[in-house]
């Protein structure tokens, strides 16, 4: 878009913004099933019967080792289980309170099966179907064709396929998938012979297949000339289909795209990327890290079989998933339980704390070891910080910075630095919705970012991350940190520093807001009962340093 073209939009849209603040529309804002269409595949371009369930995949690809075959890894992760999430369903009923027909959006990525059924309307998901709940299944993810046709590199049969969409999609993200609508089953081996229709995909070793769902933006704005955002007119697709014109919601595949693992990779010594080496450059070397392992009954044993436990921060998910799900015998319990430990695994890869004595202080150093920003995903809710305990040469505590209560579920946020981001309302998004201006807890509604201390990663530039949609905000990262330092006063008498870093995406404050603001279901009080049932969201631990004072030996550098 030029930048003429541009500002003639954005007064266009001022214009029609000021005929819906006259209004004085009351919420939900009156949105349409075409304000949240997205180009690529739609209802009724796939038969439903081509997308077979996960448990036939399972006769081939899984009981073959629960820690590596592709069925029993992934029935363990988020994917699996995306549409048995309590906490999905709760924060869809917020937002479709707010926003009318927006949860028919939330599903595309969710619960992607419904958009063949069908089920993503209505918008609470009250049509889903037991297909549905299986989340993002495998045959979903083994039939998404590159929507970018490359010749020489895409199947010859995706040239067809992308002609007959009613609009091919212009960039990565938002859920603008693209499915074959025939059964042809599409993996990264050249070599494979199943016994079913396939294709070789280059594709699915491409980061661009998990940014379809791993870049969101809010598809109800648009993003300004001067870089603010704003509602778009009513009843009316997004004008720019491209997610960084949008309100941020999630930029995890942006933030890696603009990071030096996006930009040809980095030696990161083993710590990520299992059997392929210790070069890590796609969302799949970390996510899906190479195995030995056979990935199909009658496949050989490999040395580089891609795992499908797709580890993430999910920890705390899975465990109002567990709970939620006792008695289902189509969960399966050890699975969910090893996909846990996968998380945890993950975050203490994700990160590390070191610290440096100064004169009458320890500095502490967080360093992001990720491919994208610490905490990176669906922005609310998650939350990194430090703890630090200053002891004296009996065990003793002399005092504490960013403490935990355990009691309360609270956090002392006045004492560290909490890396999170958080959003608001501007003053005409808060004049067309009745709330107040400032920060928000209504993320459907949100046209501000008023926090990003989020950790970068290594090749962090802020003139890059801010024209993709993910700027630092109210605090500062220099061009190439992607570690963020504090100094802390020691009191007299320390003889031991100790810092846990810590992780959480469940915190009460979250999960009240859920409950408290929602008057159509039961999903609030579900959520937060389960929440109560499964340890309140405690927060995990992700790296842990200490250091042991010294009066002769003074460290000058990072242990």
């Amino acid at each position: 878009m030029t930048t003429r073209t541009a500002l003639r939009l954005a007064l266009s849209l001022l214009a029609l913004a000021g005929a819906v603040l006259a209004a004085g529309l009351p919420l939900p804002l009156p949105l349409t099933q075409l304000d949240f269409r997205v180009p690529g595949t739609q209802p009724g371009d796939v038969d439903p019967q081509v997308m077979r369930p996960a448990a036939e995949c399972r006769v081939c690809h899984g009981d073959i080792d629960p820690a590596t075959d592709p069925w029993s890894t992934w029935a363990g992760s988020l994917m699996a289980l995306g549409g048995r999430d309590p906490l999905f369903f709760a924060q869809m009923s917020t937002a479709n309170q707010d926003v009318d027909n927006v949860g028919s959006y939330c599903l595309r990525c969710h619960v992607p099966n419904a958009v063949i059924t069908g089920h993503v309307v209505p918008p609470d998901g009250s049509a889903l179907d037991g297909r549905d709940l299986e989340g993002v299944g495998c045959h979903f993810c083994h039939t998404l064709v590159d929507p970018d046709y490359r010749e020489g590199i895409s199947p010859p049969e995706d040239e067809a396929i992308l002609a007959a969409l009613d609009e091919v999609p212009p960039a990565t993200g938002n859920a603008m998938f693209v499915l074959d609508p025939e059964d042809r089953r599409r993996g990264p081996r050249a070599d494979a012979q199943p016994p079913h229709g396939s294709l070789h995909s280059p594709y699915h070793t491409d980061s661009a297949l998990c940014g379809s769902c791993h870049d969101v933006g809010n598809v109800a704005t648009i993003r300004l000339p001067d870089g603010s955002w704003r509602y778009n007119a009513i009843d009316a697709p997004a004008p720019e289909a491209d997610p960084w014109m949008q309100f941020p919601l999630e930029r995890t595949y942006t933030e890696w795209k603009l990071s030096a693992f996006g930009q040809g990779g980095v030696d990161m010594g083993g710590r990520f990327g299992g059997t392929r080496g210790p070069l890590v450059s796609s969302c799949q070397d970390c996510h899906m890290p190479g195995v030995v392992a056979r990935a199909c009954v009658f496949g050989p044993e490999r040395q580089d079989v891609a795992s499908h436990a797709f580890a993430g921060a999910a920890a705390q998910s899975l465990d109002l998933i567990a709970a939620h799900t006792q008695g289902d015998p189509t969960v399966d319990k050890g699975a969910i339980a090893a996909g846990r430990a996968r998380a945890v695994d993950m975050l203490q890869r994700a990160a590390s704390v070191h610290l440096r004595r100064e004169e009458g202080a320890v500095v502490a150093r967080v360093v992001n070891h990720s491919g994208h920003k610490l905490p990176t995903g669906h922005i609310e809710g998650r939350r990194v910080w430090l703890n630090i305990r200053w002891l004296d040469g009996a065990g003793g505590l002399l005092g504490e910075q960013g403490h935990y209560d355990e009691a309360q579920a609270e956090l002392d946020e006045s004492t560290t630095t909490v890396y999170e981001m958080l959003v608001g309302l501007s003053e005409d998004a808060a004049a067309a919705t009745g709330l107040p201006a400032g920060p928000t807890g209504h993320m459907a509604l949100a046209d501000t970012i008023v926090k990003d201390s989020r950790i970068p990663p290594m090749g962090f530039a802020n003139a890059a991350f801010e024209a993709g949609g993910a700027p630092v905000v109210a605090h500062a990262y220099a061009d190439g940190q992607h570690w963020h330092a504090r100094t802390y006063p020691m009191p007299p008498g320390t003889a031991r520093v100790e810092a846990t870093l810590y992780y959480q995406s469940l915190p009460k404050s979250y999960i009240e807001h859920l409950r408290d603001g929602n008057h159509t279901d039961h999903w609030g009080e579900t959520l937060h009962a389960l929440w109560m049932q499964t340890g309140r969201g405690a927060p995990i631990a992700m790296a842990t340093r200490q250091l042991v004072l010294d009066e002769v030996i003074l460290q000058v550098g990072f242990d």
